[in-house]
Parts: structure tokens; sequence; C-alpha cells
């Protein structure tokens, strides 16, 4: 996968501005957000409304803001739906900030861990130390995190092109550094059929496949599973940030059963989707069963489940080095560290 960064301009892009808004919300702010949240993701499976990125970044960019302009209490509340919508049901505080080992089969642990350390320093600020550079630096990682950022600065020139343009450029000519790499890029069905073509024409080729962030439903994963799943190489696939839902994990599960279908695959990447926010154990056993010495998937245990309990236990699943528990890109792993340094007392 290509490499994500964390700092720099897009560090000062990523949050809105702190130029101070108005101090009391519209009465419907709250339910206007819920309401648009349901909508979407109601509509998504049947390929209508936006991925669900565009809300969740809105949803932080305002956090941000309330945090700028020191109102904690309004962040905390808005920070309560950013974490229903994203399928950290508990409400209670003190399942979030003590109790998140429960979680289990995390299909995003970045953004869960990151949610975390933002809902200890909104409910449980500490004196010493600058709390608020640490929270916006949080939020600035949510951002970048949640929205295609480092797709589009990854194809370069080709953001400045039509869709059209880009992808007929991705697929010209064998795949550079093994990866069919079409991140960011708005993908239509008829898009699908060049894309699945040039999958099974380059496949021996193909070690990644990224399609995050193109807009995909369930239907259109469906019409290019075929050719994904009979590629001999592949140990990756990203299709978070698109509009998929629960509905989908169990024709991939069905796939992942069949030895013969996604021989070499490690790691199916689904966070930032509609409502996919844990997989089930078939489908992370069918990846372990792939690959035996790859000792940690994405699986927070239960309390009591491990060795260990509490903070323990999240440790031991997540692993000091890894912490989404499969193949993620470098910058990924930095970003996980630099979000536990910046809570650490």
């Amino acid at each position: 996968m290509g490499t994500r960064q964390t700092k720099g301009s897009l560090a000062e892009r990523a949050g809105p501005g702190a130029a101070p808004g108005p101090r009391r919300e519209r009465p419907d702010f709250w339910a206007s957000l819920l309401l648009r949240a349901g909508d979407k993701a109601g509509r998504a499976g049947a390929g209508a409304g936006l991925p669900p990125y565009h809300r969740r970044v809105g949803m932080v960019q305002e956090l941000l803001r309330m945090l700028r302009q020191g109102r904690r209490e309004e962040a905390g509340t808005l920070l309560q739906h950013l974490r229903q919508d994203l399928g950290m049901e508990s409400t209670s505080l003190d399942d979030v900030l003590y109790r998140y080992a429960s979680f289990r089969n995390l299909v995003d642990p970045i953004t869960h861990d990151l949610i975390i350390s933002l809902a200890r320093y909104i409910h449980c600020p500490k004196p010493e130390g600058d709390a608020l550079g640490t929270m916006e630096k949080l939020c600035r990682q949510l951002t970048y995190h949640l929205s295609p950022h480092s797709q589009w600065r990854r194809h370069r020139g080709l953001v400045k092109r039509k869709p059209q343009a880009c992808l007929k450029a991705v697929l010209a000519g064998s795949p550079p550094d093994n990866t069919v790499d079409l991140s960011g890029i708005p993908l239509t069905s008829r898009d699908l059929e060049r894309v699945a073509s040039y999958l099974q024409r380059c496949g021996e080729q193909v070690d990644s496949v990224e399609l995050g962030f193109t807009g995909l439903t369930d239907d259109m994963v469906l019409q290019l599973l075929p050719a994904l799943s009979m590629l001999p190489r592949m140990t990756t696939l990203a299709l978070n940030g698109n509009r998929l839902t629960r509905a989908l994990l169990r024709d991939l599960t069905d796939a992942l059963r069949d030895p013969r279908k996604f021989p070499s695959v490690t790691w199916i990447d689904l966070g930032n989707n509609v409502d996919i926010f844990s997989l089930p154990q078939p489908f992370l056993l069918s990846l372990r069963k792939r690959s035996p010495k790859q000792g940690h998937l994405p699986t927070i245990l239960e309390l009591g489940e491990g060795p260990g309990s509490g903070h323990e236990t999240q440790d031991e699943a997540l692993g000091p080095e890894d912490p989404g528990g499969g193949p993620e890109t470098p910058a990924r792993d930095q970003e996980h560290r630099e979000t536990v340094g910046a809570t650490q007392t």
C-alpha cells in the first residue's frame, strides 16, 4: 500500500480554521446530524448518497472547532454521536475509557484508538501539558485517517485529471510496485469491467489492490469479486472508505472458506464503511488459515479471555508494533505510535 503521512502541510489543512463561531448551536443540530447519518446509511446499499466518511470527517472538524472555543461539554456530546456512527455503541464513559478490551474483532483499530485517546482528553483533562494541542493533533489524525487525503497525494498529477483519465493512466501497463492503486478515483459499474479485465490480464503481477474511497457499493464489489478472488499473489485488499454494508461480509466470508479463492490474502481492509464495525470469527479464521505465521489478526480479546485483562489484554491483542493486526503501512503504524505517545502521562 502507498505511504500515508501525518505531518507537514496536511496537518495544517486537516482541521477547520480557528475563527470563532456562534456560541450556541441550533436546537436541531444534533438531530440533523443523526438524521443525515441514518438516511445516508439506509440509502447506501442502494447506491444513493455520499460515502459515510464525508459525514464523519465533518463531525471531527466540528468537534475540533468546539474544542478550540473551549466548549468541551458540547464536544463530548458530539464525540458520543461520532462513536455511535462508527459502531462504538456504548454510551457509558466508563465503558469507553476503561473497558474497550470488550470490543471484539475491530475492523478499524486505529480509528478506535484515536477515539479513545480523544475521549480521555475531553472527559479527563490533565492540568499539565498542552491538552488542546494534543486534542488538535488527534482530530487531525482522525480527519486524515477517515478521509482520502493520502490517496489523492499518492496519485500526484492524476488528481487534477478527470476520473476516466485517472483510471486509464492507472490501468496502462504493468502495475507499479505490484500494486493496482485506484484509491480516491470514483468508479462506476462500467469502470469495474475494465478493472476486472486488467486484473485478469496482469493478475500474476498483483500483490496488492487499493480500492479505498472509490464509491463502491456491495453490488459493485460482488461484480469485481470473481476477478479479485482469483489473484494468486494478492496479499492485501483495501475496500475502506466506501458504501459497503454488513451484508457483504457473508459473501466475503463464503469466498474465504474456499481455499482456491484469495489463496494468498492476509488482510482485507473494510474500515470506514456504512455499518461494518467488526469482523465475524469465520472471516478471521479463514484469513489465519492462509497465513498461519501472521500472529496478530485485528482481534481485541474480551475481558477474561486472554492471559491478562483490561489494558493488558488490549496490549496483548493489538501488539506493540502492529496496531491493526494486519499488514498496515508504516505510516499507519507511525500514526498509531504517535497517538499512543500523546496519551501517555
